[in-house]
């Protein structure tokens, strides 16, 4: 493992999307440390611009007055039982305003970004960890298991995950982060499954591995010692597809209220921009940092697989 990464660290595509990963998990893991603000706190007026220069130069905005667009603001919080009215703007300062419930945004982003990267790493994981034993299982035995165990791939392949996910995510009545995970990584490995099977079948008449067979080597064995070793390159670049996958899943589910509840996301906070029509309003606060974030993280986790596929593919590599 050391000396693949060591390896993959040769690639500028791989360094970069690492290094802009890495920096968005210290905000993530450092931010709470300085400020202990609840992301799900709402001391602010809605839709509060952000006021990091008036903070400075110490103008502060009036206590009394709505802090949203007057007409739609108070059309829209009129369908919820709400006053656009009912919590003024304060003298708190927002760098990124606040959102619809009067919340701090950026503390609700750092919260919603740590949510959102702990269930793309977990249902990356689930997923990576299901296609990887059924794969390997499958491209090693041949035969009737093989059989079996490919019709089962190919008919999640066929079928839509995202109905599945869908059908599973509305039938769970509480929903955490670490259901949500779940319900993604048992949906989502099936193409992992297949890539995994077809090198296995491709190393399992290798002359190392039929020494371990005649040496009387027992099935887990040589998986694990004379065949993993060589699909692990390719494991590792699943995982990362897995992980982005999984945080832009959770944001569809999210956008859909079928995501984790009585917690911060990326996807809920899109959910909430859009079901208290934040555009109309003009608060694009409440949802452009969201996306540059969900766009941020993925495209750097492509850009790490990108950047290992051209260290590790002999095809690309020459």
């Amino acid at each position: 493992m050391g000396h693949m990464l060591k390896t993959a660290f040769k690639s500028g595509k791989f360094r970069f999307g690492f290094i802009t990963i890495s920096c968005i998990l210290l905000l993530v893991i450092f931010f709470p440390l300085f400020n202990h603000t609840d992301p799900l706190a709402m001391d602010g007026g809605m839709f509060e611009k952000p006021n990091l220069g008036e903070y400075l130069s110490g103008n502060k905005q009036e206590a009394d007055q709505p802090t949203a667009d007057g007409a739609v603001a108070d059309d829209i919080m009129a369908q919820f039982g709400l006053s656009s009215v009912q919590k003024a703007a304060s003298n708190k300062l927002y760098i990124l305003g606040t959102d619809n419930f009067g919340r701090d945004t950026l503390v609700e982003l750092i919260a919603g970004t740590r949510t959102s990267l702990l269930i793309g790493v977990l249902a990356g994981t689930i997923a990576t960890l299901i296609g990887l034993t059924i794969g390997l299982v499958a491209g090693y035995t041949g035969g009737i298991v093989d059989n079996i165990l490919s019709t089962i791939t190919n008919i999640f392949i066929v079928i839509p995950s995202f109905v599945i996910l869908v059908l599973i995510s509305v039938s769970v009545n509480s929903r955490n982060f670490i259901t949500t995970a779940f319900v993604i990584g048992i949906t989502a490995w099936p193409w992992t499954a297949r890539s995994v099977r077809a090198q296995t079948t491709s190393l399992r008449n290798r002359d190392h591995v039929n020494l371990s067979k005649l040496s009387g080597h027992s099935m887990p064995r040589i998986i694990v010692r004379d065949i993993l070793p060589y699909v692990a390159s390719y494991v590792m670049m699943a995982f990362i597809l897995q992980c982005a996958s999984g945080i832009l899943t959770e944001a569809s589910l999210s956008m859909l209220g079928l995501g984790p509840q009585n917690v911060a996301s990326l996807g809920l906070m899109m959910n909430w921009a859009s079901t208290f029509s934040a555009l109309p309003v003009g608060a694009w606060w409440a949802f452009i940092p969201v996306i540059v974030i969900i766009a941020l993280i993925t495209f750097s986790l492509n850009l790490m697989n990108s950047g290992l596929d051209q260290i590790f593919n002999p095809q690309i590599r020459s």
